[in-house]
């Protein structure tokens, strides 16, 4: 009976020491989120892949746009604390070489979404994630809770669409991160939805941004007649898309007419284009870091 006893406290022991562990990962997951949005501004993934093979940590320090001539010693410690990080996550490779060199440092499957240039790329949408003005709401998260509100008006004064309206910088960032996340999107609808639209003449993309999304449609289908309709100081920025005009507007008071109104619904149901186990459990941090922002 003692035996047994002993065997209990020492589980419950190991299960709070466990318990403690993931705690302290708890806290400071933030770095995982700091290093990546460091790895996205410094280009590090684009500077492996321009060499289209691994490259040992000097290289990478070239090509992250330093003005001087050649690495410092801070920088080249800074840079592999980043990637020895950034490695453990497995977001990049690192290979010793046989012969002693330099380690190389390589592409996976995960850091080829932080290609800025990429035709899938989420580094916009990190960029707008990680930036202080986004991250500035999750500090009032506890006072939505227990007073109601908005978390992005307690820290800002206002929503986020009017705050874009006055700030060019976050207006770009928004756009930018909410094209990268709605490229990946449409082309899997595009791609699944074929033979949705043969009967369709004109689409109109409700809140589409800079136009993109319903620019994949026209492209997909060229007798589709294309019209994009958001804010005005959101379209204003908008590029030209072949088949499709960019209207400003309030969704509120009026929306252009189209034979199909299109528009993006977040749900908890599906994890749609995401067709992993966990799509419940991504879908639904989506749907959480929206409603911080929004």
């Amino acid at each position: 009976m003692g035996i047994m006893e002993d065997n209990k406290e020492l589980i419950e022991a190991e299960a709070k020491q466990q318990g403690q562990a993931e705690i302290w990962q708890y806290m400071f997951n933030f770095v995982d989120s700091m290093a990546l949005r460091s790895a996205v501004e410094l280009r590090i993934a684009d500077t492996i892949h321009s060499h289209g093979r691994p490259i040992t940590l000097s290289q990478i320090a070239s090509g992250v746009g330093s003005s001087s001539s050649s690495p410092s010693p801070d920088m080249i410690t800074c840079l592999s604390r980043i990637m020895r990080l950034l490695v453990c996550k497995k977001i990049f490779t690192a290979s010793r070489p046989v012969d002693g060199e330099e380690t190389l440092y390589g592409l996976t499957h995960s850091s080829t979404w932080l290609l800025r240039d990429g035709d899938t790329t989420l580094a916009p949408w990190i960029l707008l994630l990680m930036d202080p003005i986004a991250l500035a709401p999750w500090q009032y998260l506890s006072s939505c809770v227990k007073d109601g509100g908005f978390a992005f008006e307690k820290a800002h004064g206002c929503d986020i669409w009017k705050y874009a309206s006055t700030d060019k910088e976050l207006n770009k960032l928004l756009n930018d991160g909410m094209e990268s996340k709605g490229r990946i999107a449409m082309k899997a609808l595009v791609s699944a939805y074929k033979d949705g639209f043969g009967c369709v003449g004109s689409v109109v993309d409700v809140g589409g941004g800079t136009g993109e999304g319903v620019a994949e449609i026209v492209k997909a289908h060229p007798w589709i007649t294309g019209i994009n309709f958001d804010f005005p100081h959101v379209v204003a920025t908008a590029p030209s898309y072949a088949g499709v005009s960019h209207v400003g507007g309030n969704m509120f008071e009026a929306i252009p007419k189209a034979d199909v109104v299109f528009m993006k619904v977040r749900s908890l149901s599906t994890g749609f284009p995401y067709k992993r186990p966990n799509n419940l459990s991504v879908s639904f941090f989506l749907n959480i870091v929206i409603k911080i922002l929004i």
